[in-house]
This record gives structure tokens, sequence and C-alpha cells, in this order.
């Protein structure tokens, strides 16, 4: 049986579409797990077998959902645990493969079945390389990132099984005295189906304003490189596209004087169509580009926001 779990309801609906696919080519049941009937209901109907149904923990802890995920296992005989690859998702996955004693791969962008066995391939050294790993023993745990599928489409006709289970969660030794919500400039640019970013080729923090002239032109959000957020602290944090920032999928992703450096691509590597600006013909973001504008960004930026607004 394949299981599939995130916290989040975008990457849960992620994980039932490759899990559903995975099932049916080896020929099993695609499991969840969900803490009300009717979600548990609504997850049948979005491509699950069987939804378990337990008491949601009070709060999220790695080792309250290491437990909890870990029993489903040992007691349904689950061979393949999927988990989406959130900030908890990716402390919680390597706990239940060191419980059940096994394997976990991190950061799988792309999964198959061969023999009965799960196949994952990630990428290694910055996003340089690609390693495909095939796990020596079972349950294979891996973790997906968000928006690596598309969401599961409903299908009101499907029918499965709610399967309740009885977990006690344990003491944990800790609490949480509060919770104080981050503030946000916009949406999430996770979300965002049009990112503008500017790099090290803005050569001025007010000359952002260009960058965002153009994101405001095709209606997206202003995203930036590691230096800007980082080093210079022109933007905050919450624009930062790259490795140890924020992962883009958006349907257009323009580079405004951008050299694509690997730390960048990886996170912007899987967006729909990559537009490049930049005055060096040699920078590696061309490579990536599926459209590349040799040029000065003071010059292009402003014609092509011109020309956009038309």
């Amino acid at each position: 049986m394949i299981f599939v779990f995130s916290e989040n309801p975008d990457v849960e609906l992620e994980l039932l579409t490759k899990g559903r696919e995975l099932a049916e080519k080896a020929g099993t049941e695609l499991s969840t797990l969900s803490f009300s009937e009717d979600g548990a209901n609504d997850l049948i109907k979005y491509g699950a077998d069987v939804a378990f149904l337990t008491e949601k923990p009070p709060e999220f802890y790695s080792e309250v959902y290491t437990d909890l995920i870990a029993s489903l296992a040992e007691k349904y005989d689950l061979d393949t645990i999927l988990i989406g690859g959130t900030k908890r998702g990716k402390e919680t996955a390597p706990r239940i493969a060191t419980r059940l004693e096994v394997g976990s791969a991190p950061d799988c962008f792309d999964l198959d079945i061969e023999d009965g066995g799960l196949i994952v391939k990630r990428r290694v050294y910055s996003g340089n390389s690609v390693a495909t790993e095939k796990y020596e023993k079972k349950p294979q745990v891996a973790t997906v990132p968000p928006m690596t599928f598309e969401k599961a489409e409903k299908d009101e006709s499907r029918t499965g099984k709610i399967e309740k289970f009885e977990f006690t969660a344990k003491p944990v030794g800790k609490s949480i005295k509060g919770l104080k919500e981050k503030s946000k400039e916009g949406i999430k640019i996770e979300d965002a189906i049009y990112v503008v970013s500017g790099g090290r080729g803005v050569k001025a923090k007010g000359d952002f304003s260009l960058i965002s002239q153009l994101a405001e032109a095709i209606g997206g959000e202003v995203g930036c490189s590691r230096p800007i957020a980082s080093d210079l602290k022109w933007l905050s944090e919450d624009h930062w596209v790259g490795l140890s920032g924020h992962k883009v999928k958006p349907k257009i992703y323009i580079a405004c004087g951008i050299s694509g450096q690997v730390q960048h691509l990886a996170g912007m590597r899987d967006s729909g169509t990559i537009v490049a600006i930049n005055k060096n013909s040699d920078a590696p973001i061309f490579k990536v580009a599926d459209y590349g504008i040799v040029g000065d960004l003071y010059k292009v930026v402003p014609k092509l926001a011109e020309l956009l607004k038309k």
C-alpha cells in the first residue's frame, strides 16, 4: 500500500496525483491520513482508496507525527511513504525512516515503480546533477517538494474506505507558548503565476522600481536573487528565489540582471517559460532560458514594461 501525507492541503492533493499513478502501476491501494470524516471523504474523491481517520494531535510536533505515521506503517504494512517536502515534512520523514530502520530520499522531483520498487530522482550538488536512487528495504520513504506535481482533480463518483485508527500522542516534553504571524509583502511568491526577479545587475535599491513596474505590467510578483535579500537587504527574504530561499514554479519567470548561479537556478528551473535579460551574453542564465535578451536591463526593462502595459 502506498501512503501519502502533508499538513499542507495543496501539497496533499499534489501527492495524491502522483500517488494515484504509482498505485495503479504497482497494482496496490493508495492511502492517506485525515483528521475528520468529511476530510477523509474528500481525500477519497481526490484519489485515495483508503483514508485513515484519527484524532488530530493538538500541535504539529515532528516527534508526534513520526509516532503516528510509523504506527500506521507497522499496522497496515505500508510499503511506500511519500511526505510533502514542507519545512515540517522535511523534519518528519527522516525520523519516520529512522524509526522503521529504512532509507529516506529528500526532495524527489520524479518517482516511478519498477519491479514493485520505488525509483526516485532528485537534484544534487546544487542542481548540477541528478541522482537516481532505488531502495533496498521497505517501507520506502521520500519527501516531494511543493508544486512538483499538479493537484489532483476531484471525482465525486469515487468511493473508498475510511479506516479508523486509534492513536494517543505521547508527551514530547515541550509546548508552544505563542505564535506570531510573519508579515508578508503581497502574496507568497511560491503562489505567483508570474514572477519578475532582479539580481546584482540592479545597481541600487531604488532601481528595483524598474523590476516592480515590469511585474505590475504582467500582474506578477517581484523576486530576487540571494545577494539582494541576504547580503544587501534591499528586499525581504519573502522575495528570495533560490536553493536557500523559495522555490517557485510560475507560468512565466523573468530574470533581470541575474547571472544564473546554481543556487538561484535551483529555485526557478521548473518555471513554465523562462525569460532572461542580461548584458553578458555568456551568463549561465541563458543556458536555461527559453527566451534571452542580451542588453542593459536599464534600457530593456522599461521598454518591455511599456509594451506590455499597452
